[in-house]
């Protein structure tokens, strides 16, 4: 037959495999030379950019395991970005420690933060909890601001680059590497666990706690492993930015309610509920506001200075319409329009 009517599984391991087609095998290799490609060919203003969305989709990832698979809302991801960035880069400017086991303590610590600011979760839903994570989320900027010993009295911590084998990693080619291994194995790791008891769990206590308990699903202590795995993923993505030589000052500022919000629209236009949605919305969402102020930039030489002036409010607005347009138009993200359109072309001519 020319056109596939299905796809057919004969063996369990055929059935059990993450792609099941000749296409889906295309797609990858062309997108591992695309990852290639992109370093080579990328100006140093936009390889970093491209570093800030591999850091960011870590922390959207995290997210979406909690939000878009488990159910539960959190308002609080800049905060844990923060307990990352504040762990690793105290770790490293005053203690001292290497690179990779201050990045993991820092995640270490994000991930038991979370699980105690998760608690609540095991009496509260839907908008009670989001406002228990908002109190979350300004309690630790709080402490941000205030506490003197965070910082040595110093406000901010300027970290120190890291160093392998005396060479010092500063260079966003070599990050670019490193972050594109570490994003990969993330997402990779995220895919499966949706293949496992416990992702299933967490699958089942969305679509229905109740039930899922009356079938055995301690919902309570998963709940609990939730909000920690997502704060841990969090607290891992901070930890990196705190050592990326554009982000190496650490200050409250970058982790203030604004960026928490950003972090939930950023799975809600890239697709709820899909770990590739969580990519396709971290890359969109860093995107679009640089696009913005490029575009900004070149608006300076021409008649429309004034916009110019209002252009962080433009930033605002764009940012508002496009959440706003997927919820009425395609509430399940660029995930599901993508997914549509390899559906299109699959059963092209077709229409069912």
């Amino acid at each position: 037959m020319a056109t596939a009517t299905g796809v057919y599984h004969t063996t369990y391991g055929k059935d059990l495999a993450l792609r099941h087609t000749r296409a889906e095998y295309v797609r990858l290799a062309l997108l591992a030379g695309l990852a290639i490609w992109l370093p080579f060919n990328l100006s140093p203003y936009w390889l970093g950019w491209t570093n800030l969305i591999l850091m960011a989709t870590i922390a959207a990832v995290g997210l979406n395991i909690l939000t878009g698979y488990t159910g539960l809302v959190s308002l609080a991801t800049a905060g844990f970005l923060g307990v990352g960035a504040y762990t690793a880069a105290n770790l490293r400017t005053f203690f001292h420690w290497p690179m990779i086991p201050a990045v993991l303590v820092a995640s270490g610590m994000a991930a038991l933060i979370g699980a105690f600011f998760g608690l609540p979760a095991l009496r509260l839903k839907g908008l009670y909890l989001a406002i228990s994570t908002f109190a979350a989320q300004e309690i630790l900027s709080e402490r941000f601001r205030s506490w003197k010993r965070l910082t040595r009295g110093h406000g901010t911590i300027t970290n120190n680059p890291p160093k392998f084998a005396g060479h010092s990693f500063t260079s966003k080619f070599e990050w670019y590497w490193l972050l594109l291994v570490i994003t990969g194995l993330v997402v990779w790791g995220s895919i499966n666990l949706f293949r496992t008891g416990l992702g299933r769990s967490f699958v089942a206590i969305r679509d229905q706690d109740i039930a899922a308990e009356v079938m055995g699903v301690p919902v309570g202590r998963y709940k609990v492993i939730a909000f920690s795995l997502a704060c841990g993923l969090a607290g891992f993505s901070g930890a990196l930015q705190s050592f990326y030589p554009d982000t190496l000052t650490v200050t409250w500022e970058s982790y203030e309610i604004d960026r928490s919000f950003l972090f939930v629209a950023m799975i809600i236009i890239g697709g709820l509920g899909s770990v590739s949605g969580a990519v396709y919305g971290a890359a969109f969402l860093t995107w679009l506001p640089n696009y913005i102020n490029q575009f900004g930039a070149r608006l300076q030489t021409s008649s429309f200075k004034f916009l110019i002036q209002r252009l962080s409010a433009i930033q605002l607005g764009v940012f508002g319409l496009v959440l706003v347009l997927f919820l009425l138009v395609e509430p399940r993200g660029l995930a599901r329009l993508w997914q549509r359109a390899k559906d299109y072309f699959r059963l092209w001519p077709f229409r069912y």
